[in-house]
């Protein structure tokens, strides 16, 4: 059964006009400022004027400072004649794990995200075994997902890369859009538990319960040298830390889907039983099909 973000929030956002009525949320971790904090809301909040906004039960509104948010209800206020305050219509995308795809231009994809990190860039774990390409629990994570190829075109995000896999490539193949982490932290990444915020000296940001201690660091550097071609485009963080925004602080947040489906379970029935069914089983399929595919 899907899980709802909103379970664990410790910090909670209201229209006072509609005082019991959330408008989102978050989970607050210690790397949120009240200036971070302000950031992400223009993500999820709209207002048709200026807007203040207040801790309950103070009279000081936010600034955007470097002081830790404090947990509680936060209260968002149009001072106008007929402010109005709505949560965006804007949803995050429904991604599928990342898996292994056996093509070409996806071997060639791992390859050149190892050769360039070398480590998990989110905990910075080396893998010292890399000389004798052994790369057990580190995996090459996409940014932007395979299965949503027709949108990093209609983004024009292809005008971003300079090294692709081959010729037919638009991209997202590219190790430009990859970052080589540990297994766990893949899966977190993927199902938008942490963002990784380039605006923000590529600070990591944890929506959720902080298992791996990341949670404020920074993402290395090595993956994002200014002097090396290779490096990871902003544009594509930029995004995903959207999404990370849009996912747990929307509303009640989006549901954390279930992917350990056991042997023999009947995952299509799941799938099409729970949220954005659709969706999710298009990003499935493509991931599956693409995985058997001939085509390089």
């Amino acid at each position: 059964m899907p899980t709802s973000r909103s379970l664990i929030r410790n910090v909670h956002l209201y229209d006072p006009s509609r005082p019991n009525e959330p408008l989102g949320g978050l989970y607050l971790n210690p790397s949120v400022t009240s200036k971070k904090f302000l950031c992400m809301l223009e993500i999820v909040i709209r207002a048709n004027s200026p807007y203040r906004v207040l801790l309950r039960g103070t009279e000081v509104p936010l600034t955007p400072t470097d002081d830790p948010l404090q947990p509680g209800h936060y209260d968002i206020i149009c001072d106008a004649p007929g402010g109005m305050i709505t949560v965006t219509d804007e949803r995050c995308i429904a991604r599928a794990l990342s898996r292994s795809v056996s093509t070409r231009r996806n071997r060639k994809f791992r390859e050149q995200v190892r050769n360039r990190d070398g480590k998990c860039v989110i905990t910075g774990l080396p893998n010292p075994v890399a000389f004798i390409n052994d790369w057990t629990s580190f995996e090459a994570a996409h940014i932007f997902p395979l299965s949503h190829e027709e949108l990093f075109r209609s983004l024009n995000y292809p005008q971003f890369v300079t090294i692709r896999s081959d010729e037919t490539d638009i991209g997202i193949t590219s190790c430009q859009n990859g970052l080589l982490m540990q297994s766990t932290i893949h899966q977190q990444f993927d199902t938008f538990k942490f963002g990784i915020d380039p605006d923000d000296n590529y600070k990591i940001t944890c929506f959720s319960i902080d298992l791996y201690r990341v949670d404020g660091r920074m993402l290395d550097p090595i993956c994002r040298d200014p002097t090396d071609e290779r490096r990871v485009v902003d544009e594509f963080l930029r995004w995903h830390f959207r999404q990370a925004v849009l996912a747990n602080m929307k509303g009640e947040g989006e549901s954390v889907f279930e992917f350990d489906f056991p042997d023999g379970s009947d995952m299509v029935a799941e799938i099409l039983g729970g949220p954005r069914a659709g969706e999710r089983m298009e990003a499935e399929l493509f991931l599956r099909l693409n995985s058997v595919s001939s085509i390089p």
